[in-house]
């Protein structure tokens, strides 16, 4: 079968005998026209060696004359620009594809330089030398090459991306030629123009993506060595407080305890007067270890509270919420505005009921803690099945940024608090003008216990 590569040579030679002919005084050499038979027969005849003659059929008297030059046809249908150049570099056939590429007509094209032409400058500008074309170096060095990453130059001096092929010709063993196809890749550059920058925009996104996840990382690593800190310090409270007051109570009762037994085994070898006296004595002393007694039970309800308050398994989250409330202003020595619309007989599953809490509580805990507010304001209600919750003061307020600052540690686990049932926290601060802090938080069929 015939492959690209004969045919390219024997168009190159065709075409080349077309030159030799038409030159001016060819027909009156002699020498000239008979190597030149010679060169087409030569030509032909590597062509034949290379055809599956089983395959091959000849032309059937009949045909049409337009269907007894297929070279000529392929060449001419071809979208590929198809050029031969003899040993100076002188294009001697150009395909029209090729001449339409370059914009110029194909017989402008003949007898002219073609790196002069098309190949004189790389895709900057800067100049190329002749010495240094592939393709040039295909017919003088026999090397046959394939390049992307070039420019052709148009007739207009505007240049496109050009993918060609160069392949020497060779007759008797000496190149003779080349023969060039190229192709206008302009399209392709723009794809892959396009693709390196998104390639470029997806690794910036996945680099900025990483750095918010190694911030996040961190942020939660420094929010869990906070809350390890917190909960130590609120164990070394409740220590403390158990060691100071139950202790003392406990240590109180015991030498209640002591002095009664000591003062019980005396009484026998007291007369009537002064066991009735003792007597009084140990009931003032039963008393009062009683009342210690009382204070030890309140100082352990307390204790039992901070740690996790009761109230909400006795009067359910709404109760507690409120309780909350005014024991905040009760000691906080403040003013409540209270609103609360909800179904009280709706119940929450304990683990969000205990986060809606504690959230609360640390809102509550900010109040007191910077806003320097005379009244605080305490809005809950449950809308299209949302709780939205918001405590709003006539503090001093702050500035935005200082809610998100990486040691805003309470903020950060009201945060996490809320965004593990699928709700989110809103922070409302200017300076001078108060604070309103925001719970809302999806209380769906599943989550919601009738």
């Amino acid at each position: 079968m015939v492959n690209l590569h004969h045919c390219e040579q024997i168009a190159w030679i065709v075409c080349h005998v077309q030159a030799k002919v038409a030159a001016p005084g060819a027909l009156n050499d002699a020498g000239l026209i008979s190597s030149t038979l010679q060169w087409v027969a030569q030509g032909l005849h590597s062509l034949c060696m290379h055809l599956d003659c089983q395959h091959l059929k000849p032309v059937p008297s009949g045909v049409n004359d337009a269907w007894r030059d297929p070279l000529g046809l392929m060449l001419a249908s071809t979208g590929e620009g198809v050029f031969g150049v003899d040993m100076e570099g002188l294009c001697v056939f150009i395909n029209p594809a090729g001449a339409r590429m370059i914009g110029l007509e194909p017989q402008l094209v003949l007898g002219q330089n073609m790196h002069v032409l098309t190949h004189h400058s790389h895709a900057d500008g800067a100049h190329y030398p002749m010495d240094d074309c592939p393709i040039y170096n295909a017919f003088r060095q026999g090397q046959p090459c394939r390049i992307d990453s070039e420019v052709f130059w148009r007739a207009d001096g505007s240049s496109f991306p050009v993918e060609y092929s160069s392949y020497p010709v060779f007759d008797q063993g000496q190149v003779r030629g080349a023969v060039v196809t190229f192709v206008d890749i302009t399209e392709r550059k723009r794809a892959e123009d396009a693709l390196h920058l998104a390639k470029n925009e997806l690794e910036l996104r996945v680099a900025e993506r990483t750095r918010a996840l190694e911030t996040a990382l961190q942020q939660l690593r420094e929010l869990a060595a906070w809350s390890e800190a917190v909960r130590e310090e609120e164990r070394t409270r409740i220590a403390r407080e158990v060691h100071d007051e139950l202790g003392s109570l406990l240590v109180a009762l015991k030498m209640d305890v002591g002095w009664l037994d000591k003062r019980l085994s005396e009484q026998e070898q007291r007369n009537a007067e002064e066991a009735q006296s003792m007597r009084e004595k140990m009931r003032g002393k039963c008393q009062n270890m009683g009342r210690l007694i009382e204070n030890a039970v309140v100082n352990v309800g307390r204790i039992i509270t901070d740690l996790r308050p009761s109230i909400l398994d006795h009067q359910g989250l709404w109760g507690a919420l409120e309780w909350q409330a005014q024991e905040f202003v009760q000691s906080a020595e403040q003013q409540l505005k209270w609103c609360m619309e909800v179904n009280e007989q709706q119940e929450l599953p304990e683990p969000m009921a205990m986060a809606v809490f504690r959230i609360f509580q640390e809102m509550l805990s900010n109040v007191g803690r910077h806003a320097q507010a005379s009244m605080v304001d305490v809005d809950i209600v449950e809308r299209e099945g949302w709780l939205h919750l918001s405590v709003e003061d006539d503090g001093c307020g702050a500035l935005p940024q200082a809610f998100e600052s990486a040691q805003a540690y309470g903020i950060m686990g009201m945060r996490e608090r809320a965004r593990h049932f699928g709700g989110v926290i809103d922070i409302d601060s200017q300076p001078g003008r108060g604070t309103r802090m925001r719970l809302s938080m999806p209380l769906s069929r599943q989550q919601v216990a009738p």
